[in-house]
């Protein structure tokens, strides 16, 4: 499978990206704003991935031609673009591809991180109402620790929880994540239940700060 990852030169993109090339065989794409800068990034993760013996399929491309080329296209960018980029890409999606949000809005203050529930209700709706009729969207990854997560030498041993409306894309983005060592993907029910997932990621790192040793903190549901 083909999976792109727009904004894949940031911190969460960039570790779905390394793991996925590593630990699986499908093709990956590092989508940008620009090309160059994605070519520059992939070059990066192909010389982290070729000292450790594996010879991956990663590619980098502007966020279009990224979006273009993939089934599954992950929206690793911050939440207050997704909505544009959407729009953007619109026009160069497949009818069954797959859109997948991470993003969840926050805010800070002197007291810590807070979730900043946006006006239609999650970040991830956002991007089910921008998305083209046939395309389906999934949220998930949006609880994992970036510096773990692009840690190739760091034991996941966590839970990501996936929501969506489409129970056939659902499935494939929790095939997806799961292929990614020691990482476990849960059923979350619906995009109804976005706000109360994207809710968590300022918890954690709030948690993080303010707890030693848990700057890379995950969740475990048992």
């Amino acid at each position: 499978m083909r999976i792109a990852l727009l904004g894949g030169t940031g911190d969460i993109g960039g570790g779905l990206a390394l793991r996925w090339a590593y630990d699986t065989n499908h093709d990956v794409i590092v989508g940008s704003r620009d090309a160059g800068k994605a070519e520059t990034k992939t070059e990066e993760y192909r010389t982290e991935l070729e000292s450790r013996g594996v010879d991956a399929d990663i590619t980098g491309h502007d966020n279009r031609d990224a979006a273009a080329a993939a089934s599954v296209v992950v929206l690793a960018i911050p939440p207050y673009h997704v909505g544009d980029t959407v729009e953007e890409i619109a026009d160069v999606l497949d009818d069954g591809d797959v859109l997948v949000s991470p993003a969840t809005g926050m805010k800070r203050d002197d007291d810590g991180f807070h979730y900043h529930k946006p006006g239609a209700g999650s970040v991830t709706r956002i991007v089910a109402d921008a998305a083209p009729e046939d395309v389906a969207v999934v949220g998930a990854f949006h609880n994992l620790a970036a510096a773990r997560l692009s840690n190739l030498d760091a034991d996941l041993g966590i839970d990501t929880l996936v929501i969506a409306d489409d129970e056939d894309a659902k499935r494939t983005v929790t095939d997806l994540a799961e292929g990614i060592e020691g990482l476990r993907a849960l059923d979350a029910g619906g995009i109804a239940n976005a706000p109360e997932i994207e809710a968590l990621t300022p918890l954690l790192i709030n948690v993080a700060q303010h707890n030693e040793g848990l700057h890379d903190l995950g969740v475990r549901f048992s």
